[in-house]
């Protein structure tokens, strides 16, 4: 299996597209630390799927804006497993539904620089910290508009934030090459529960301005999520894989 012995910190991995990367990466033989700000029972669920392939999966409760959770789930990591081979930094916050729907712009932006922007940063330096050794492979989650813009108010924000994930995503890996990969992973439209909630008449249009015809599940990212994880890419660090049907090429 591509990734047979490795250990993998997956954050976010409660619900949606972090749910089935991790899921995903213990299908391919990982350990697994994943992470959740909320949603304890979703998380768990997600720890159990990964138990019943035979896998470990630790569960821990982080808030990835925080330093000191991410120093704290660091330590965790290196005294649960010893090492980190894979990263993947898919935390991020909800501006689209519940009560982060109801925010300001302005709250929306603090929100998204705190938890997507900041927190990717930190968590990244935390992994290179861990990799230092043996070496490893982070992945980021940017946004397929990053480089060909979107109008309204939350494509900007997140704009803002997702562009700044592919910026410092590039810019460190060149400077923790040649020890540590460091990759991107861009999602077009994607079946989370912002796409189920969404007015039928746009997920129509989205599908119709979709080559491949369909909005994306979260299943989709996990084929590359695993690639950039594993020694397949050895020799590929600094790209973004955009995961979006052909929205943006």
């Amino acid at each position: 299996m591509r990734l047979d012995g490795k250990v993998a910190v997956v954050t976010g991995a409660s619900s949606g597209i972090g749910r089935a990367i991790a899921i995903g990466c213990a299908r391919e033989g990982a350990d697994l630390a994943i992470t959740y700000r909320g949603n304890e029972a979703g998380a768990e669920d997600t720890a159990g799927a990964i138990r019943q392939l035979g896998r470990r999966a630790e569960v821990l409760r982080v808030d990835i804006s925080r330093d000191e959770d991410v120093a704290a789930l660091a330590a965790e990591v290196r005294q649960r497993f010893g090492r980190v081979d894979a990263w993947i930094n898919n935390a991020g916050a909800d501006i689209l539904t519940g009560d982060g729907g109801r925010l300001s712009p302005r709250e929306k932006l603090d929100l998204l620089l705190a938890v997507d922007l900041r927190g990717t940063i930190i968590a990244s330096w935390a992994a290179v910290e861990l990799m230092t050794e043996r070496g490893g492979a982070i992945v980021n989650m940017s946004w397929d508009h990053v480089g060909f813009g979107m109008a309204g108010e939350n494509p900007i924000l997140y704009a803002a934030a997702k562009g700044g994930i592919r910026s410092f995503s590039k810019s460190l890996a060149r400077q923790v090459a040649p020890v540590v990969r460091v990759n991107i992973l861009a999602p077009g439209f994607i079946e989370t529960a912002f796409g189920e909630q969404a007015d039928e008449g746009w997920r129509r249009d989205v599908e119709a301005r979709t080559p491949l015809g369909r909005w994306g599940v979260p299943e989709d990212l996990v084929g590359a999520a695993i690639f950039l994880a594993s020694d397949e890419s050895g020799f590929i660090t600094g790209q973004m894989i955009m995961v979006n049907g052909g929205v943006v090429m």
